[in-house]
C-alpha cells in the first residue's frame, strides 16, 4: 500500500509531473494515437490539475510487451533523482501491456511516485485506483494474447496457401492471389533513389523527397533490386 502522504499528495496543486507517451509501429498512423496527440493530452491534464509538467518521455515504434524501451528506461532512471511527484500517461496500455510489469512499476520502480492515467481518470495513490489499474492491466494483457493467437492462426493459414505474410515492402502490393506483385511507380522510385544516393544525396534528403522513413530508404538504396523483385516470386 502506498504511504498516506502519497495518497494526500495527488489532490494537491503545484506537483512536479512528467509525462510518458508511446506508439508501436502499427499505431503510428492511427488518428488519436500519435505521439503529438498523446503529449498534448498529457500537457492539458497537468494544466487542469495545476501540476508543473517538467518533461515528457517518448517511445516511438516500441512495443508495450516489455519494459525494454529507451523512453521508459530513461523515465525510471530519472525518477531516482527525486523531484517528481507524479507520472502522467494518456492510457494504461501506453505504459505497459503486461500485468507483471505494471505491478513492478507501481510497487517498485516508481517508488512512491504516483501514476495518473488521463483516459481512465485513475491514479495509483488510492486503493481503488490501484485495484482498477491492475484489472485494466489484466484485461489489456488478455486482449493482447488473444489477438496474438488469432493473428498467428490467420498468418499460418495464409502461409500454407502460399500467400504473403508480414509487412508489405515498398515497391509491392498484394495481388488477388494473395502474393506480392510489383508496383511499377514505386519500383521506378527505388531506381531513382539509388541513383540519387550514388550521386551523393543524403538518406535524409531522399527520405524527405519521397516521404519515406530514413530506415526504409537506407534499406532500399543498399539492396540489389533483383533481390527485391525476388520477393514477388
Amino acid at each position: 500500500i502506498m504511504p498516506i502522504e502519497v495518497v494526500e499528495m495527488i489532490a494537491k496543486k503545484g506537483l512536479k509531473a512528467v509525462g510518458y507517451v508511446r506508439v508501436s509501429t502499427d499505431e503510428q498512423a492511427r488518428e488519436g494515437q500519435s505521439l503529438e496527440v498523446q503529449s498534448s493530452r498529457v500537457a492539458a491534464y497537468c494544466e487542469a490539475k495545476g501540476w508543473e509538467l517538467l518533461r515528457t518521455y517518448t517511445d516511438e515504434g516500441e512495443s508495450g510487451k516489455s519494459l525494454a524501451r529507451p523512453g521508459i528506461q530513461s523515465l525510471i532512471a530519472d525518477l531516482k533523482n527525486n523531484g517528481v511527484d507524479v507520472v502522467v500517461i494518456v492510457k494504461l496500455d501506453r505504459l505497459t501491456r503486461s500485468i507483471r510489469d505494471l505491478g513492478s512499476l507501481i510497487d517498485d520502480l516508481f517508488k512512491g511516485v504516483a501514476l495518473a492515467s488521463v483516459e481512465e481518470s485513475l491514479d495509483s495513490s488510492t486503493a481503488n485506483g490501484r485495484m482498477v489499474m491492475n484489472l485494466l492491466g489484466s484485461v489489456a494483457q488478455w486482449e493482447r494474447e488473444v489477438i496474438g493467437e488469432r493473428t498467428k492462426a490467420v498468418l499460418d493459414h495464409k502461409a500454407e496457401k502460399g500467400e504473403h505474410v508480414g509487412r508489405i515492402p515498398y515497391g509491392f502490393a498484394i495481388g488477388e492471389s494473395g502474393k506480392l506483385i510489383e508496383k511499377p511507380e514505386e519500383i521506378q522510385n527505388i531506381r531513382k533513389m539509388k541513383r540519387e544516393h550514388h550521386r551523393g544525396r543524403s538518406i535524409r534528403e531522399i527520405a524527405a523527397k519521397y516521404k519515406l522513413g530514413k530506415s526504409t530508404v537506407q534499406q532500399l538504396v543498399r539492396t540489389d533490386l533483383r533481390l527485391l523483385k525476388n520477393r514477388a516470386n
